[in-house]
């Protein structure tokens, strides 16, 4: 088959590669039909996850056909629709059992484009396959489908439920990417008060408003003002960049939330001599993607307004012109791109 292998820093390529097999009882073979590039994946390109060893296939996050399974897989058969969650779950360790499936202890977590082959492929085994997948419904297209395996359960747990997000909230979202986007088109079903969108990218502003944001704009007036008088109940840090922790920090009012949902290649600063005074949570985490089936059925009803976030679609064997457009999305204009089998 062919896949997108990671050869290093800065390397990767578009090659040819053995096909997947089971390996354990609990494992499924699944025909990808449709993988994207997260952020995450742009880190590992760049090198700043070293436990991602050269030769690894990258990606972790799929939907397609399952084409085999182990002898210990009871709810999938070959022909299944399925959605690969970016998280493997074993479904027995202490953490699996609370639903902290990101947590697991017997050997899941994040480990598909990381600490084994991933999905930006023709094939991918997926373990713990009862477990790590979930059915996708004929009806629900390919590319809305996508979007369960990892960015709309990011946005709701680590953003919109550890954020406490509660009706008549005031809301900041810091970062217009497609996980902070994805947080305000979920806010809203909590029924806030407003939500303010904060980016330096005029064109993902535009989206933010269209995606159901109340107000968007370069860091400047609202957050002055936010700072100078009552804050806002929730702060969603979504840019990754240290300065957008700042800025949460700046906006929350006190006894506020801020929820980290951005993935940070560099330290932030805690100014805790600012912050102790104003009582303030600060949650951080893992996606566990426990959430999936919920938001699949919001998605079927119409609730989740989220076509406006895939911006770029290719075939696979485009890969690397798909990451290339992805890195310079504030250029580009893309939010999520997405490859499809041709």
């Amino acid at each position: 088959m062919r896949a997108l292998v990671y050869h290093g820093p800065a390397q990767t390529s578009w090659d040819s590669v053995p096909d997947p097999a089971i390996e354990e009882a609990t494992d499924a073979i699944v025909r990808v039909d449709a993988t994207t590039v997260c952020g995450s994946d742009l880190h590992i390109r760049r090198g700043d996850l070293p436990e991602v060893k050269p030769g690894t296939v990258l990606g972790h996050e799929a939907v397609g056909e399952v084409v085999d399974v182990g002898g210990e897989v009871h709810h999938l058969s070959p022909g299944d629709q399925v959605i690969v969650s970016s998280v493997s779950a074993c479904g027995h360790c202490w953490a699996c059992r609370d639903a902290m499936y990101g947590q697991c202890g017997e050997g899941g977590g994040w480990i598909l484009g990381s600490l084994i082959n991933g999905t930006q492929a023709e094939l991918v085994r997926v373990p713990f396959a009862d477990h790590s997948t979930t059915r996708r419904p004929s009806e629900l297209p390919l590319d809305d489908a996508l979007l369960l395996a990892e960015l709309l359960p990011t946005a709701y747990e680590v953003g919109v439920r550890n954020g406490h997000v509660s009706p008549g909230d005031t809301v900041v979202v810091v970062g217009a990417g497609p996980v902070g986007l994805a947080a305000v088109v979920v806010a809203q079903l909590y029924s806030p008060r407003r939500i303010i969108v904060v980016d330096l990218a005029g064109a993902r502003l535009e989206t933010a408003v269209r995606v159901g944001a109340d107000a968007a704009e370069s860091p400047g007036a609202m957050i002055g003002d936010l700072s100078e008088g009552p804050g806002a109940d929730v702060a969603i840090e979504a840019s990754g960049d240290p300065d957008g922790f700042v800025l949460c920090t700046r906006a929350v009012r006190t006894g506020g939330h801020i929820a980290n949902i951005g993935t940070h290649g560099r330290p932030a600063k805690l100014h805790l001599d600012a912050l102790w005074r104003k009582n303030v949570t600060i949650s951080m985490g893992h996606v566990d993607t426990s959430s999936t089936p919920w938001l699949l059925e919001l998605m079927r009803c119409g609730r989740l307004p989220v076509s406006p976030l895939v911006t770029h679609t290719f075939g696979l064997d485009r890969m690397e012109d798909a990451y290339d457009v992805f890195a310079s999305g504030t250029s580009t204009g893309a939010l999520k791109v997405v490859l499809h089998r041709e």
